[in-house]
């Protein structure tokens, strides 16, 4: 019989058996606390947290002292429940399942009264067969354990050793033994946020009633085959077969745009049964690859995916392709002991450029599409082009990677385990494996996952002896550490992944790692793997404190979210630094006064006995130093990128600590919770442009260098001005013509002693002069101005107090801001307060009489409302 005909045949069998029934069970439920005191209405997804608020029962949790008020809410035990009617006829199925695609955390389930299942890991998908207990109507109750409580229990039960830490430092105001419970760590609290232990269906839950098979996993994973130069698809498909025999049927695969169409007898086995399908794309069809963003396109492929089987239903599967490979190159350097550690995407070296992403919110159900586009889309305005998903959250919603998909930008995504020590009995360790094996399954086929990572410091924990464990004690703990990421989430990782790099920890020492058993003795090294680094009594201005490694995936500085951010959950007593309120917020073991004393380096710090005043200029200096500092450092990263210095370079990644905030405080964010842009935001901007000129000084020589992600080489000229504080006219300026930037590195193109530029300048001392720079080339490319301070503004001569102002119009859909100053004016700050949106450009160095500001809103707003809301500062403001 030929293929069309057994084709035909098989379509006509499918035919004959209804698809599978899915009904939802999202939306209105009932909840109810421990002693039944509290019954209201709860939205499913959600938690008892917004349940709470929605009905005005508590208020904002952000609110002021909430988050210690209301720890109630997580040391109750709640339970959900509602009544649903089976959609269709029982009889007809041979498998009906009750499916979560995530409950958060520690539950039993029951329909009509009878325990269908338990649940410990927010992390994992739970399918309960329910075929014997489902009913015309229906009662399902999910009866939940505090978190809390569990995590303590569970602690007290592991007698043999402890496993540290036991609780966070009291600063952060958070809850013990996270470490216990498969759950996002920092809702126990973080040095950047609050402890709200959830309770709560926190993703679908669905009933799915079918015959023979059901698909549960679908992914493509595209590979480049080298020899042949031919792209091919893997499609892995797997199944919950309950049929009792193996199912045979055809399989057909078609991407139209690449003229490429198969088709494949297959064979289901009994239980989970998978396939997996090697498609080679058609060698006459040109692939467009996936590109990280300023690297080139995100083009996919829609691809449809059609299972015939001989018994049950024809399945017919719509999603999309991307071509991308990537390697994490570790090879020798010359002229440096260790390792490189950088990116290959489609055989591309990628300078990562980023930052670090944390949870949106302490309730992941008020994390919208929307949300996560806004957030998402600011890095990818701000040149970004990666960020690294934290280990102490969530693995991210569908929505995350596919926006990451769309904008290029790419993931380093760790497993879920930080700054801790973990348990390793058998049956954490099978709580574990299940959530790996999912997460990997879902989330493969999206090209921004560039790496798996498995957890975030606890090898270092180990290597810096943290938790100082007794030397004697070190074998237990290192042994637990291998078996659990090496053994078990690298294993899995492995089986189900093999297109993508995996490292055990970060910071790591990579492949040296490996060969120290796992665990390095400096898991901090430069000349291996990634490392974090954090100073903040150092002066953060003087460059020769940062590591010159190969690769940065964390460091920051802290500072306050804006005034207007701030506002909506506080009162007027509230407002000053040294408030109750300010210190409770602050999480970070000394955070406001490490803030004061890095602002002390450089600027004077508010005198005014005007208290709000005082509160609005203290927080404008956090958000100017922590800008001016992640510059300072991010720059360093960037033009070590080339180079070799003392064995120590070729810096390929810069990943600052972090991007978004989970709620309104002072934290090392870029972007303030609501998605208003720091000052630090509109600094990556232009730190992370893909034309840079970075200036540094040593030993009194002022260097410049020509920093490029572009492709191709440039001939450019440099235009460095000099100016006076004391005049919008420039004191000097110079042209440097015919210099060649090479494509994708950073090469020094000028260099002067400041004596010489001093003297070359006449009039000018380090105190009373400023220099600007930029790098302009042909078809109008041009890089951000930068500047390079000749010493500290507390100390600059004859800076005045700038008049500003600003006239506001409408043009199309964005507001266009036209500038005036009377005098140079250093980070000259637009605020429009609440108003949803972001400027072209912020925190500037006002060197020219006018500037042009466009604002682009995020909501409906006028010219008008903007004017009224516009405050203009500059640091001559600051009294």
């Amino acid at each position: 019989m030929g293929g069309a005909a057994i084709f035909s045949l098989l379509l006509a069998v499918a035919a004959a058996w209804g698809g599978p029934e899915v009904r939802s069970l999202r939306g209105s439920w009932r909840l109810g606390n421990g002693n039944g005191s509290l019954r209201l209405p709860a939205e499913v997804p959600g938690c008892a947290h917004t349940a709470l608020s929605r009905r005005g029962l508590v208020q904002d949790p952000y609110y002021r002292f909430n988050d210690v008020m209301y720890r109630w809410i997580s040391l109750d035990n709640w339970t959900y429940s509602r009544t649903f009617k089976t959609p269709f006829d029982v009889r007809k199925w041979q498998r009906i399942n009750l499916v979560f695609e995530g409950v958060d955390t520690v539950a039993h389930i029951l329909i009509n009264n009878v325990t269908i299942g338990t649940t410990d890991n927010m992390f994992n998908r739970y399918s309960f067969d329910i075929t014997s207990v489902i009913k015309e109507v229906n009662f399902v109750e999910v009866r939940f354990l505090s978190a809390i409580s569990y995590a303590a229990e569970q602690s007290r039960c592991h007698t043999a050793y402890s496993i540290p830490p036991a609780c966070p430092p009291p600063v952060q105001k958070g809850e013990c033994h996270a470490n216990f419970i498969r759950k996002e760590q920092c809702s126990f609290g973080w040095d950047w946020g609050p402890s709200f232990p959830t309770q709560g269906i926190w993703k679908d839950v669905r009933i799915e009633a079918y015959n023979c098979y059901h698909l549960i996993y679908f992914s493509l994973t595209p590979f480049f085959v080298k020899s042949t130069q031919q792209w091919s698809l893997e499609i892995e498909s797997i199944f919950d077969v309950v049929s009792s025999k193996p199912i045979a049927g055809l399989v057909t695969v078609n991407i139209p745009k690449l003229q490429t169409q198969q088709t494949y007898n297959v064979k289901l086995q009994p239980g989970e049964g998978s396939i997996v399908l090697l498609v080679n794309i058609n060698k006459s069809s040109t692939v467009e690859a996936w590109w990280p963003n300023g690297h080139g396109k995100q083009t996919g492929y829609n691809v449809t995916t059609t299972f015939i089987m001989e018994a049950g239903y024809q399945i017919e599967k719509f999603s999309k392709a991307y071509f991308r490979t990537v390697e994490l190159v570790q090879e020798p350097i010359p002229g440096s002991p260790g390792l490189s550690f950088y990116f290959r995407i489609n055989g591309r070296p990628i300078f990562i450029k980023g930052s670090n992403w944390i949870p949106a919110d302490s309730f992941q159900d008020r994390v919208t599409y929307d949300k996560l586009w806004l957030l998402l889309k600011s890095a990818a305005d701000a040149n970004m082009n990666a960020l690294r998903v934290w280990g102490g959250g969530v693995y991210e919603q569908d929505d995350f990677y596919d926006i990451c998909d769309e904008l290029g930008i790419m993931i380093w995504q760790d497993f879920m385990f930080a700054c801790a020590l973990y348990p390793t009995d058998q049956n954490y360790l099978e709580s574990v494996r299940a959530e790996v094996s999912h997460q990997v399954r879902r989330l493969k086929s999206h090209p921004s996952i560039i790496l798996w990572s498995g957890n975030n410091e606890n090898e270092a924990a180990i290597a810096s002896d943290w938790f100082s464990i007794p030397h004697a004690d070190r074998e237990v703990y290192i042994k637990d550490y291998v078996l659990l990421y090496v053994k078990n989430i690298r294993e899995i990782v492995l089986a189900e992944d093999k297109s993508r790099p995996f490292v055990a920890s970060s910071p790591t020492n990579g492949v040296e790692s490996v060969k120290e058993g796992w665990l390095s003795q400096n898991p901090y090294d430069t000349h291996y793997g990634d490392t974090h680094f954090y100073d903040y009594s150092s002066d953060c201005w003087n460059w020769t404190v940062y590591p010159k490694t190969r690769f940065a995936s964390e460091y920051g500085f802290q500072s306050w979210p804006s005034f207007s951010t701030l506002e909506k959950v506080s009162s007027t007593e509230d407002w000053s630094y040294t408030s109750n309120f300010s210190l409770h917020r602050q999480h970070h073991e000394n955070g406001n006064d490490q803030m004061l004393q890095q602002i002390g380096y450089h600027f004077k710090l508010p005198q005014t006995t005007d208290p709000i005043k005082k509160f609005k200029d203290t927080i404008y200096l956090t958000q100017v130093m922590q800008a001016q500092c992640t510059k300072t450092e991010t720059e360093f990263y960037r033009f070590s990128q080339s180079e070799i210095i003392n064995g120590e370079g070729h810096t390929m990644g810069a990943l600052y600590w972090q991007l978004n905030d989970i709620w309104q405080a002072p934290s090392w964010a870029s972007l303030e919770y609501g998605g208003k842009w720091k000052l630090l935001h509109y600094f990556a901007q232009h730190f992370f442009a893909p034309l840079l000129p970075v200036a540094y000084e040593d030993k009194g020589v002022l260097y410049i260098y020509g920093v490029s992600d572009l492709h191709t080489d440039h001939e450019l000229t440099l235009k460095v001005t000099v100016h006076s504080w004391s005049s919008l006219e420039p004191v000097c300026t110079l042209a440097k013509d015919g210099v060649t930037v090479r494509a994708q590195s950073a090469v020094p193109i000028y260099k002067e002693s400041i004596n010489d530029l001093l003297e070359r300048c006449r009039n000018c001392t380090r105190k009373s002069c400023v220099v600007t720079f930029y790098l302009v080339g042909e078809g109008g490319l041009r890089s951000p101005t930068n500047h390079h301070f000749l010493s500290s503004l507390k100390d600059a001569v004859s800076l005045e107090k700038a008049q500003l102002s600003a006239a506001v119009s409408q043009q199309d859909d964005i507001y266009i801001f036209d500038l005036q100053t009377t005098a140079i004016a250093p980070f000259v700050t637009l605020d429009v307060g609440s108003i949803k949106g972001r400027f072209s450009d912020n925190g500037f160095l006002m060197i020219e009489k006018k500037k042009v500001v466009v604002f682009y809103a995020w909501e409906p707003t006028s010219a008008e409302e903007l004017e009224k809301s516009l405050t203009l500062t500059s640091l001559m403001d600051v009294a």
